[in-house]
């Protein structure tokens, strides 16, 4: 049945966090036990601004949503035992929380609007950072650090923050950032002498509760520029977790703090050089086992070269098989034992040897996938024992005896 349009104590007084109410409507949202209120506190989803959460009489209430087609407010509940009239409880941590981080977007938009002519067209308040949507592509990261000082010296100025209703047709002579969105009463929430616009959310009584707002990232998406921020308590704790990574870094790296860029940047090159030494061994090491393979290999029309390693890589096989098949007449069967096994079949160029059809062979012995070129073919099986390997391998190898792969293509 309708109800009556909820009394929305938190349009009033954001900060009122217990209240009496009687419940007018029981009901069951999406699995869960719900009630509808005559008054609450409870401010529900709606706007880019998550919901409140608290107690009602003890009960926990896990979610707050708005019934679309007649406006009540649900109160999402842990269970159902809840009396007629009853004592509600707003988490006032989160909702504080939420109250910071929405005054401080009202104020970035407006920054954002004075100093970059960029409207602000949506905004979503996450449960660890917020984000602003502007129409305006790659905004430079100086340009954001101009808004950004903009922003802080309104909340340092701790101006108020007002909200009050007016009618649809008082709209038209106010200087509004934004035009309303809804039908009828509209809410504005007022910053002095900085920022009007109409909004349904929970907001700070003065700016300089909002503490600080700091821009974290800022994220190109084509025509638009999202803004990462976080203001009030979540400005500190971020602050306070990079303060403690850079005191771990800087006593890892045994250098100040004000040295850490050029003390990784040393690190950073030192690594390449590293890397590339390291290459170089690999590729030694690489060449030499390829030619000590193709020595032991069984002497024929064909040099069958058949080899299980350990310590390889995938990248370290494809490497090996493309030296061995540069020497005439090869065919390379060749698995590296991990995790799984990883396989490479290949065959100088001129052989009549598929070696799609010898890894299949392989794969079908392991219980392995993989493909390929005729010339050239990959794959891995889930399986490190390496006994089966070498008989797999064996027995793929003892089907070029049933062939003449010497024939020119």
């Amino acid at each position: 049945m309708a109800v009556p349009y909820p009394e929305r104590l938190y349009y009033t007084d954001p900060y009122l966090t217990r209240f009496e109410a009687r419940v007018v409507e029981r009901l069951t949202w999406e699995g869960r036990p719900a009630v509808v209120l005559d008054r609450t506190a409870f401010y529900p989803t709606s706007g880019g601004q998550p919901a409140d959460r608290g107690t009602l009489s003890g009960v926990a209430v896990v979610d707050v949503v708005i019934r679309e087609e007649d406006g009540a407010v649900l109160h999402l509940l842990e269970e159902d035992r809840l009396p007629d009239r009853v004592i509600g409880e707003v988490d006032w941590g989160r909702r504080f929380d939420h109250m910071q981080q929405h005054t401080g977007q009202h104020l970035l938009s407006a920054a954002c609007e004075r100093l970059l002519d960029a409207d602000t067209v949506s905004f979503h308040l996450g449960a660890e950072v917020s984000t602003i949507d502007l129409n305006r592509p790659r905004v430079p990261l100086e340009a954001m650090e101009e808004v950004e000082d903009l922003v802080n010296r309104i909340i340092w100025e701790d101006r108020s923050v007002a909200s009050r209703f007016v009618q649809a047709d008082e709209v038209a002579g106010l200087p509004l950032r934004r035009p309303p969105q809804v039908e009828g009463p509209i809410r504005l929430v007022e910053v002095a002498d900085f920022d009007l616009n109409p909004c349904g959310g929970t907001h700070v009584a003065h700016t300089g509760e909002v503490g600080l707002l700091k821009v974290l990232r800022l994220d190109y998406r084509g025509e638009e520029t999202r803004v990462e921020f976080v203001c009030g308590g979540r400005a500190l704790r971020d602050y306070r977790r990079k303060n403690r990574i850079v005191h771990r870094l800087s006593t890892a790296l045994t250098v100040g703090q004000d040295e850490l860029e050029e003390a990784v940047s040393r690190l950073q090159e030192s690594l390449k050089a590293t890397r590339r030494e390291l290459r170089a061994a690999r590729e030694q090491l690489l060449e030499g086992l390829a030619e000590r393979l193709l020595r032991s290999a069984p002497p024929g029309p064909v040099r069958v070269v058949r080899a299980v390693l350990e310590g390889y890589e995938p990248a370290d096989l494809r490497s090996l098989a493309q030296r061995l098949i540069g020497a005439p007449d090869t065919v390379v069967l060749l698995a590296a034992l991990a995790e799984r096994t990883h396989l490479c079949v290949a065959r100088s160029e001129g052989l009549e040897v598929d070696a799609r059809a010898l890894l299949r062979a392989v794969c079908d012995l392991l219980g392995g996938k993989g493909g390929g070129q005729p010339h050239f073919a990959q794959g891995s099986a889930p399986t490190a024992d390496r006994q089966r390997v070498e008989n797999s391998l064996r027995q793929a190898a003892s089907i070029l005896e049933t062939q003449d792969p010497t024939s020119t293509e």
